[in-house]
């Protein structure tokens, strides 16, 4: 199994796949709902994007629960920067230390019984082909999605 050590975000399809973002495959299947209706994923692209998708999904849920606990986050006021970092901050380690004490917390529960439950405002995005998709030289990042994704394959 190969090992990729260098760290970047994991963004949607509308980011393009360039150093330090590494997105899915455009115009193959993505999202869980279509490996439910219509099977299990064929080819390394669409391993790769149910991966991606089920990664996506954890984050999308984990930022939902830590955003529904602590509303101030939904619309920040305009408090100075570094007054807004340090409630990011602040909260985030609240909200850990909740999850890591409390078994019987309402709001981790709401989510942990219902495993396909994902914010209103974190809807995944639609993937769909590029027009200029084949004409673009292949950057870095499509060579560790690749590696990936064959990596994935040999599981």
């Amino acid at each position: 199994m190969l090992f990729f050590a260098d760290k970047y975000y994991l963004v949607d399809a509308g980011y393009p796949n360039e150093y330090g973002y590494l997105g899915p495959y455009k115009g193959e299947r993505y999202h869980f709902q279509e490996f439910r209706r219509r099977g299990q994923p064929s080819g390394r692209k669409e391993v790769f994007n149910r991966a991606h998708s089920s990664l996506r999904n954890v984050i999308e849920r984990s930022f939902g629960v830590w955003k529904q606990r602590w509303k101030i986050l939904q619309n920040m006021p305009a408090y100075p920067y570094k007054t807004q970092v340090e409630i990011v901050v602040t909260s985030m380690a609240l909200h850990n230390y909740i999850r890591r004490s409390s078994q019987d917390d309402a709001i981790f529960s709401e989510y942990d019984h219902n495993p396909n439950l994902i914010p209103d405002d974190f809807l995944p995005d639609i993937v769909q082909a590029s027009a200029v998709q084949g004409s673009q030289r292949p950057s870095r990042m499509d060579f560790v999605r690749d590696g990936i994704a064959n990596s994935l394959m040999e599981q």
